[in-house]
Order: structure tokens, then C-alpha cells, then sequence
């Protein structure tokens, strides 16, 4: 699947055979419809090479691309997707917000998070987000072929390396405010910046970041922010 080369991107339909626009795939018991798949991911020459490769797959299709986070859940809802396969670091919206909008709005569309970085709290909050397959890109497309298959027949699918650093890791020590301050203050925002972002009053924003900085053992919000992108907490 190979490393990342960033590009932007936009909401493309991969066309498929057919007269009513799906591929069928024909085997010993007749003409089966093939795995439906959207694809999410920013670097538009990774996101049209997996493509390709995944349409040379019999028994899959990929039935809808998009660039950013924020497309993923109109373009699903417009394609039906089976298996949504999902970046995390997307303009807009996360990889991992995203997987927890489509179970919302399309229950019956499994998640499988792709992923440059393989953290440890990044794989916990995925499977919060109701993800069925964690993988981390540096795998042949056959590999991901199977995966898609193994979790549309009900199987979650999780790099074993990544689940067992997860294990030993343990949870985020962050509550969803602490998270929320320090994801805000990674561009270098200032307490008022946040406050006004986050709809809090400075006060609270300095107490929410003072106990970040505690949980996290570091001197202030800019390496606390660091420590916690780092274990995939934000």
C-alpha cells in the first residue's frame, strides 16, 4: 500500500459495469454483486493507485473516492458503500470522527481505518468510532483485499503489532475536554482563541490545559499537545 504522497482531492465516483451500475461477479452459483467500497484518502496519486488495484480485485468495487473528511459521509450516503475504507489525517475531518458519523448514518457500512500512523490510542478511539479493521499501510493490496472480505463477513481485523502496543499502552489518561483544549492549541492559539473556539471562558480553557499538562508529565500545552498526537490521543 506504500508510504504517503499528499494531494488534495475532491468526491469521485469510480463508474462500475453494468447496466444498473454494479459489477456483478459471476461463480458456480450465479451472478453475485460485488463488495461495494468508498475510499477516503487525501494524496490523490495513493488514492487513485489503491483504487486501481482494489477494481482488479473480482469481487470488489470501488464505488466512490474523496479527499477530505467532510465528503465521506454525502458521498456514502449517494454511493451505499458496503466498506468504507478510511484514512485518519484528512482535511476537514478525521478518518476517525468520520467512521463514528457513518454508523450513524449508514449502520449497515463497515469501517476499516488505513493509516500511516500506527499508535496505539489512535487504534482505541477507531474502535470506539465502531471501526471493524485497524491496518497500517505498509502492506500489499492483497492483504487488504482479504481484510475487506474477512470484514464483510463479520470479523474484525486489526494489525496484531498495533493491538498489542494498545494493550500495553492502556487508555488515553485525557477526558474529551482535556483532548478537545489541546487539539486547539496545537497551531500555537491562544487561551482567548480557544475559549472563543470551544465556546468556554479562558478560566475554564487554563484549567483544562493545566490538567492535560499533568496527565501528560510535560511543562506546558505545546508539549503536551506534542506527547499526546504522539500515543494518537488527539
Amino acid at each position: 500500500m506504500g508510504g504517503d504522497v499528499r494531494g488534495a482531492g475532491g468526491t469521485d465516483g469510480v463508474d462500475a459495469a453494468g447496466d444498473d451500475g454494479e459489477r456483478d461477479v459471476t461463480g458456480d452459483a450465479g451472478a453475485v454483486r460485488a463488495t461495494r467500497v468508498l475510499l477516503a484518502e487525501d494524496q490523490g496519486m495513493m488514492r487513485g493507485a489503491l483504487a486501481l488495484l482494489l477494481d482488479l480485485e473480482d469481487d470488489i468495487e470501488v464505488v466512490a473516492q474523496v479527499g477530505e473528511g467532510t465528503a465521506i459521509v454525502p458521498a456514502a450516503r449517494a454511493a451505499r458503500p458496503d466498506v468504507a475504507l478510511l484514512d485518519i489525517e484528512l482535511p476537514g475531518c478525521s478518518g476517525l470522527d468520520a467512521a463514528a458519523q457513518l454508523r450513524t448514518a449508514l449502520p449497515g457500512c463497515r469501517v476499516i481505518i488505513l493509516t500511516t500512523f500506527g499508535r496505539p490510542g489512535y487504534l482505541r478511539r477507531a474502535m470506539e468510532a465502531g471501526a471493524w479493521g485497524f491496518l497500517v499501510k505498509d502492506g500489499p493490496v492483497e492483504e487488504l483485499a482479504v481484510a475487506i472480505r474477512r470484514v464483510l463477513a463479520g470479523e474484525r481485523v486489526i494489525d496484531p503489532v498495533l493491538a498489542a502496543a494498545a494493550l500495553s499502552a492502556g487508555p488515553s489518561p485525557l477526558t474529551g475536554r482535556e483532548r478537545d483544549a489541546l487539539a486547539a492549541a496545537v497551531d500555537g492559539a491562544t487561551i482567548a482563541d480557544i475559549a472563543a473556539r470551544l465556546h468556554l471562558s479562558e478560566s475554564t480553557v487554563r484549567n483544562y490545559l493545566s490538567s492535560a499538562i499533568g496527565k501528560t508529565g510535560t511543562r506546558n500545552r505545546m508539549e503536551a499537545a506534542t506527547t499526546a498526537r504522539a500515543n494518537g490521543w488527539l
